[in-house]
């Protein structure tokens, strides 16, 4: 399913739809990216999520790191972004046809007006980045495309959060609010998944879901988020978890993502339907476990039933217990025994 359409259809929907974000973890290599998009696809992920910048365009060169740099050990966020930043529209548009030719969808983030134009061509939704929440210019230039808005919520407090959704709201775009810990990586106990109700509660039109940091675990984070009501999962994408910097030690890998999917196989079965009725297994039990009308004592034909004539017994092959003022009052047509289960036909 499209983007566009689970916005549409997403209450009739009980998969989440997940994102394998990718990011740059191609390290700007085509060979790596379309690696990326076959193994996003084999491990069942919906769409697939590229970044797209320049690094003279997203960070001046004293912007300093906020990832951990035991692991990623580039200080400067613009030399990060240097590193990866040599895709542009060419590249993206031969991965846009790879991801068609696949049947995954491709998504990418833009960070600037210029990369934000020709990704408009190439995408059904544009995601835009935590780091980009309190930027208006860009957030209304992003409104003006038309299409489905999904915004990470990182970093941010609720004030903020209100801030970009009002900006959103006045071009009427549809809007998936994410949560987000703008932590590389996000410690589990600072996972905070209940802020994924807190969105809910303030924001109940709108669809809301859950963009991870995490490490990749047992991937219960993201079984968490689902069971808390995350209708769009994000999480990091590599093909080597094992590699060194940027994003790929907190990412997920293709086998993570099906041990995702089959946990939440399994709590779907828990869960079954949301349609209130018995089902077809407990008929015998509301025959039998339930109760009827019995007589308490034997009641002389002709009598008037009063209401110590009668009791309330199993099976509940009779007349139900909540007809009794319908029984009190009747006369009875027969001599109803002692322990005989009462039917419309013992009375008048």
């Amino acid at each position: 399913m499209k983007i566009k359409d689970f916005f549409k259809l997403h209450n009739n929907i009980p998969k989440p739809f997940v994102i394998a974000e990718a990011g740059v973890n191609h390290e700007g290599k085509i060979s790596l990216a379309k690696r990326l998009i076959d193994e996003a696809k084999e491990g069942g992920a919906d769409a697939i999520k590229f970044q797209t910048y320049k690094a003279h365009l997203i960070a001046s060169k004293q912007s300093p790191s906020y990832w951990d740099t035991t692991k990623e050990k580039t200080k400067s966020q613009y030399d990060l972004f240097k590193k990866y930043d040599s895709f542009w529209k060419k590249e993206y548009e031969e991965l846009k046809t790879y991801c068609d030719k696949t049947d995954i969808e491709f998504l990418s983030t833009p960070f600037d007006t210029e990369s934000a134009n020709f990704l408009n061509d190439l995408m059904d939704a544009f995601k835009i980045s935590s780091s980009d929440i309190t930027n208006k210019p860009f957030i209304e230039y992003i409104c003006k495309f038309n299409k489905p808005v999904i915004l990470s919520t990182g970093a941010s407090n609720l004030s903020e959060i209100k801030d970009a959704v009002n900006w959103i709201g006045k071009y009427k775009n549809k809007l998936s609010l994410l949560h987000c810990v703008l932590n590389y990586p996000t410690k589990d106990e600072n996972a905070n998944l209940g802020m994924i109700q807190g969105l809910k509660k303030e924001f109940p039109n709108l669809l809301v879901g859950y963009s991870d940091h995490t490490l990749p675990g047992d991937m219960t984070i993201l079984e968490t988020a689902f069971l808390l009501g995350a209708k769009i999962i994000e999480k990091h994408f590599t093909f080597d978890k094992t590699l060194p910097g940027n994003d790929h030690y907190h990412a997920m890998d293709k086998d993570d993502l099906k041990k995702f999917y089959k946990k939440i196989d399994s709590k779907l079965k828990l869960i079954g339907k949301t349609e209130i009725d018995y089902l077809p297994s407990e008929e015998i039990s509301r025959l039998n476990a339930r109760r009827s009308l019995v007589a308490a004592k034997t009641i002389p034909q002709g009598k008037i039933i009063e209401k110590d004539d009668i009791t309330w017994k199993r099976p509940g092959t009779g007349i139900s217990p909540k007809y009794i003022n319908d029984v009190i009052g009747k006369k009875a047509t027969k001599n109803i025994l002692c322990d005989e289960i009462i039917i419309k036909e013992f009375y008048e």
